[in-house]
C-alpha cells in the first residue's frame, strides 16, 4: 500500500475533532506535569471549548446543512441513462453476520438510492467500486455486489470495480467504462460536491444523485455534549479535509 495514501490516513486521523480534543488535553495534562500551569489551564479550556461545539447540535446540523444541500435530490431519472456509478464506502468482512451488518450504514443507504434509481432504468448498469481496505482482504465492491444481487438486482447489471482507493481513482475508472455520455453519480449528500468536482476534472459529465443526508432541521438549542453530533463532526471535518486537500493538489497542479 503506498505510503503516501497511509500518511494522508494518518494525518486525517489526527485532525478529527475528538483526536484534537484528546491532543490538546494531553498536553495539558503535561504541562501540569512540567508545573506550567497557565498553559495548562489554557489548553484544558480549550479541550472543554472544542469538545462543547463539536458536539453541539444546532451548530454542526448547521455547517451540514450548508454543504448537503449543494444539490437536490434526484426523485426521477433523466431518460437514457445507461450507467449509475455508486463510489465506495467501508463494510467490516464476519461471515456470522447478514450481509447488510458487515456493509457500514453509509454504504447501505447510497446502495438502496442507486437501486431506487437503476429501477427507473430500462437499460443502465450499476458500477460498483471500494477495494479491499487496509484491515480486510475482501473489496468493498464485491460486498456491495453481494448485497445487491441479494436485494433483486441481476448480476449482468452490475460491473465490480475493486481497485479505486479513493475518490479520484473511481472517476478515472468511471472515464475509461463510461467516456463523455452522461450518468448518474451516487454519493451522500456531505461528500458529492467534492466527488463532483473530481469527476468534472476528468472531463466525465455526472448527474448528482445526493443521499445519506445526515443534517436535523429540527435540532434543539438546549442539544449539547451530544455524542451523535461528535459522530456528525467527525464526518464533516473528514469532508472538509477532503476538500482542503484536493484544492492543494488544484494549486500545485495550476
Amino acid at each position: 500500500m503506498p505510503i503516501a495514501f497511509i500518511a494522508k490516513k494518518l494525518i486525517s486521523f489526527l485532525l478529527m475533532p475528538l483526536s484534537i480534543a484528546m491532543i490538546l488535553f494531553g498536553l495539558g495534562l503535561w504541562m501540569i506535569y512540567k508545573n506550567s500551569y497557565k498553559k495548562a489551564k489554557i489548553l484544558l479550556s480549550a479541550s472543554f471549548v472544542w469538545i462543547f461545539l463539536c458536539s453541539y447540535a444546532p451548530l454542526v446540523d448547521t455547517l451540514l446543512y450548508k454543504l448537503e444541500t449543494t444539490y437536490p435530490t434526484l426523485h426521477k431519472t433523466p431518460k437514457d441513462i445507461h450507467y449509475i456509478y455508486l463510489l465506495g464506502g467501508g463494510h467490516h468482512t464476519n461471515d456470522s453476520l447478514p450481509i447488510t451488518s458487515q456493509i457500514v450504514p453509509i454504504s447501505v443507504v447510497r446502495l438502496t438510492e442507486a437501486i431506487r434509481l437503476y429501477r427507473q432504468l430500462p437499460n443502465a448498469k450499476i458500477i460498483l467500486s471500494g477495494y479491499s481496505g487496509m484491515f480486510d482482504k475482501t473489496p468493498h465492491a464485491t460486498m456491495q455486489y453481494a448485497l445487491a444481487t441479494s436485494l433483486g438486482v441481476p448480476a449482468k447489471d452490475l460491473i465490480v470495480q475493486p481497485s479505486p482507493k479513493d475518490t479520484k481513482e473511481e472517476a478515472i475508472i468511471a472515464k475509461k467504462i463510461i467516456g463523455k455520455e452522461p450518468f448518474i453519480l451516487v454519493s451522500s449528500a456531505l461528500h458529492l460536491p467534492r466527488a463532483m468536482q473530481i469527476f468534472a476534472s476528468q472531463n466525465l459529465h455526472p448527474i448528482p444523485a445526493p443521499t445519506n443526508h445526515l443534517a436535523d432541521t429540527n435540532s434543539k438549542y438546549f442539544e449539547i455534549f451530544s455524542a451523535k453530533a461528535l459522530y456528525k463532526s467527525h464526518i464533516f471535518f473528514h469532508e472538509y479535509l477532503g476538500i482542503i486537500w484536493q484544492y492543494l493538489l488544484s494549486i500545485k497542479n495550476s
